[in-house]
């Protein structure tokens, strides 16, 4: 077991010291106060309550932070999970998402244990690319009844919902859109003059006492969820049976390999920011015992989140010790300030999430992809539109099958099979076929590239033409 189970936390301890510590404390409360928004905005987005969003963050970073491959890595629900997690609780509620959740869990460290890390990095990028672009749109469309204040059912499908928004659009709520702006303008231009503070959190709080102030008649928390309780979540046993874990096994696999794309490419993005590695396998471990964990106090999926991570190093993260304040300031902030939260309004965190799809979406490659292989481009093209018309499970598997198919297309092409004849040795510089004492009848053929079932058509045509 010791020998694949090396959290890094364990190596940074070792020669830790004050002046680290420090660092790591400033970072993590930084990083804390960034996720708070996040981790409300995704657990609402992922069909579940605020408070679910948020104990996933403080459970799952902690986890992720101590039991995990890289030093830096901050983990939480985040926006890649929101369609299939969504999707999940509308059909099987969230008995159904916890049970898959865990069963992700499994996966992930079945992986992390048979030194699977690695092979993640070979999934093409514009399988990668059109899931995640989809997924933004995905957030964006799912926002929108929030941020123009509807009060409409709204259908599961993504275009389903642009096509109810639309039909809906005379109803929009004047104060919650002029909220919504108000956030988003926020988020925008905030950053340009100030960076001391997150504008995540301020977007949050500046139209919260808007809302305390003149009682606009909104969408917040409060008057959807009740509120978010301060005291500790329950443990529960997530219920299931063999037919739920039947129908659960396509979702687990899908959130387990997004869960495993996020958190290796957040743990490559941190590695070129602080010059480090991280240990891939174990990284996959640390995020599976986290999403086996915690369904258990209500939570749902977790993985690496790019942005967080970030934002950890560049505020002086420099040792696990940083994720794990990260939720320790989650925590403190939940059991003294969650009275408050009720009065944040919707539309502030639908803004939130805006920029959190915009910056999600791939869009500058999509014209770089287009200028290269028309194969790449088809493949992005398909996993995009699979993405926001069906659904991940199918996106991904059926991406994923056709880069596999153009794979072998490739390697096929390349792979190059001759007939040796006297000539065509003596062209080449090596020695006739003839001093290799080749008995008269058989037939040598010089094979360049992969030898592969890919190119078994191509050596039965080169026989044919050698037999005529």
């Amino acid at each position: 077991m010791m020998q694949f189970f090396k959290p890094k936390l364990i190596e940074c301890l070792r020669d830790y010291d004050r002046r680290t510590f420090f660092s790591d404390l400033a970072a993590g409360v930084t990083v804390g106060i960034v996720a708070l928004p996040l981790a409300i905005g995704f657990g609402i987005a992922s069909g579940v309550t605020p408070a679910q969003g948020l104990w996933t963050a403080i459970i799952a970073g902690a986890i992720i932070a101590a039991l995990g491959g890289s030093k830096v890595q901050i983990g939480g629900p985040t926006g890649a999970f929101v369609p299939i997690l969504a999707g999940i609780v509308a059909i099987h509620g969230y008995t159904g998402l916890a049970l898959a959740t865990v069963m992700a869990g499994i996966f992930l460290v079945a992986m992390g244990a048979l030194k699977l890390g690695s092979l993640i990095k070979f999934i093409p990028y514009p399988v990668i690319a059109g899931f995640t672009s989809g997924i933004a749109i995905i957030i964006f469309v799912g926002q929108l009844k929030e941020f123009l204040g509807l009060d409409a059912q709204m259908p599961r499908h993504t275009l389903e919902q642009v096509w109810t928004i639309a039909q809906h659009l005379g109803e929009t709520h004047g104060p919650a859109l002029a909220l919504g702006l108000l956030a988003l303008a926020i988020l925008i231009l905030w950053p340009k003059k100030w960076q001391a503070v997150p504008a995540s959190i301020v977007a949050v709080i500046v139209p919260t006492i808007v809302v305390v102030a003149m009682h606009p008649g909104v969408q917040t928390i409060g008057t959807k969820f009740g509120g978010i309780p301060s005291g500790f979540p329950a443990v529960n046993l997530p219920q299931f049976s063999f037919a739920q874990i039947q129908e659960l096994m396509a979702p687990a696999l899908t959130i387990a390999v997004l869960g495993a794309i996020e958190s290796l490419l957040s743990a490559m993005v941190a590695d070129g920011m602080i010059e480090t590695r991280h240990d891939s396998n174990q990284e996959l471990i640390g995020q599976g015992l986290a999403n086996i964990v915690t369904p258990f106090f209500g939570g749902i999926s977790a993985t690496g989140a790019i942005a967080r991570t970030a934002t950890n190093i560049r505020s002086g993260g420099k040792t696990p010790v940083a994720g794990i304040v990260h939720s320790v300031a989650l925590l403190i902030i939940v059991l003294v300030a969650a009275p408050l939260a009720k009065f944040i309004p919707l539309a502030a965190l639908s803004a939130v999430l805006f920029v959190v799809a915009y910056r999600m979406g791939e869009w500058d490659n999509f014209a770089e992809l287009a200028r290269g292989p028309k194969s790449d481009f088809f493949v992005l093209l398909l996993t995009f539109v699979l993405t926001v018309t069906f659904d991940l499970t199918i996106a991904v598997g059926v991406g994923l099958a056709m880069a596999g198919a153009l794979f072998v297309k490739r390697m096929e092409e390349i792979t190059q099979i001759r007939l040796v004849t006297p000539e065509s040795e003596l062209e080449l510089g090596g020695d006739s076929i003839r001093e290799k004492n080749v008995p008269e009848g058989v037939l040598v053929f010089r094979i360049e590239g992969p030898f592969f079932f890919g190119v078994a058509e191509k050596l039965e045509s080169a026989l044919a033409r050698a037999l005529r």
